[in-house]
């Protein structure tokens, strides 16, 4: 009954966390939509409002461009907002400001939504901050090629801007960012050069040439790498990692075996988000093409139950054909999750007492149960008809 008691007092706080995440990332998609359809109706159709004599026109016309940029910028942030990374967070903070401001440059009737709900959708971030409190990882060769790519793009630019007496068509900082972002991408439209009898210009781009090729292609594998790891992984019946991090409110289902597939069957019906942690790979990959989610480990080890955010299920089930293999299961998992409900299943009668001893709120003996079923429909007062179903079923 405490377990009953603890689990209905902590589902409506979880479901208030999962809605306002929910809104946040919701508003804050909303706000980048808003962003890159009004840069495109002020530079298509532009519909001066009332700062428009307020701004210079040159203004106005850079703020409509650089809105578009800046609202694909906030669908990353809001991608990372759905993650529950912390660096989201600051980043569409950083962000809101933005789109309200380019707004207002704007000058245009088409403006007006936009800084709206840039404005409303601030102090709305502020109050789920602790919503938002993972930390952003990046393996090394991530780290690496964002470096590579903006070192290079910084190369360009400074050392271009240095040697503009030795180009046609370098005239300030802003002509050296577009020669050093359109050699290093290979586009090359001929109208930034260097003089032909300056070595030090032919020289100068040719490094640019070949460390901004090297660079795009280091950040392109860092970045297409993770997805074929993740695709190979789906294959393989496991979860990705961006998927894991997705995880809440779920059912968690340690061990597979002959009493697991009714649970897991029952549950897939349900429609109710749950994962299955095994160490059985044929398993793994059958469930994974069934759509079920699969971490494959040894689940009375902690290392796969922090993966499959233990911290974050709803309910764990625990019921193999082993009563001892999940007696260390139960135990870890109530070490890791010392509030979360977890109901076993004993295959001997006997060994009830011990799940009970090793952390279970809730111990099912099937033979029990059965035979209390069993003879409640023969004395005609199973008025669940939970043996007729099972017979239908059958």
């Amino acid at each position: 009954m405490v377990g009953d008691r603890s689990l209905r007092e902590r589902l409506p706080e979880n479901w208030r966390r999962v809605l306002t995440t929910q809104m946040a990332v919701g508003l804050v998609l909303l706000v980048a939509l808003l962003s890159v359809a009004t840069a495109v109706l002020n530079i298509w159709n532009p519909n001066p409002g009332p700062l428009h004599r307020y701004v210079p026109e040159a203004i106005q016309s850079a703020a409509a461009f650089t809105g578009a940029l800046t609202g694909f910028t906030m669908v990353g942030s809001a991608l990372a907002l759905r993650r529950g990374l912390r660096v989201g967070w600051w980043a569409t903070l950083l962000l809101l400001p933005l789109t309200a401001a380019q707004g207002l440059l704007q000058s245009s009737q088409y403006s007006l939504p936009l800084v709206a709900l840039s404005v409303v959708s601030i102090p709305f971030l502020l109050l789920t901050y602790d919503r938002f409190d993972k930390s952003l990882s990046l393996t090394t060769t991530q780290i690496a090629a964002g470096a590579a790519l903006v070192g290079v793009q910084l190369y360009g630019t400074i050392g271009g801007y240095a040697l503009r007496d030795h180009f046609d068509g370098i005239n300030d900082i802003l002509d050296a960012f577009y020669f050093t972002l359109i050699t290093s991408s290979t586009v090359g439209y001929g109208d930034v050069t260097p003089n032909p009898e300056s070595v030090q210009g032919l020289l100068f781009t040719m490094s640019v040439l070949v460390l901004g090729v090297a660079s795009f292609g280091i950040a392109i594998g860092a970045l297409v790498g993770p997805l074929i790891q993740d695709r190979i992984s789906k294959t393989l019946g496991k979860m990705t990692e961006s998927q894991l991090q997705l995880l809440d409110e779920h059912i968690l289902v340690l061990g597979y075996g002959e009493l697991t597939e009714p649970i897991v069957d029952e549950l897939a019906d349900s429609g109710r988000k749950f994962v299955v942690v095994t160490t059985d790979r044929e398993a793994a990959t059958a469930l994974s093409e069934r759509g079920i989610a699969v971490v494959i480990g040894d689940p009375s080890d902690e290392e796969p139950l922090r993966r499959a955010k233990i911290d974050r299920a709803a309910a764990i089930l625990v019921a193999t054909n082993h009563d001892a293999e999940d007696a260390l299961t139960v135990l870890t998992a109530r070490q890791l999750a010392a509030d979360t409900r977890i109901v076993a299943a004993a295959t001997d009668r006997e060994n009830v007492k011990k799940l009970e001893r090793a952390g279970a709120d809730t111990v099912i003996s099937p033979a029990q149960l059965g035979g209390h079923l069993l003879v409640q429909s023969a004395l005609g007062r199973d008025e669940t008809g939970v043996v007729d179903r099972i017979l239908e079923s059958e």
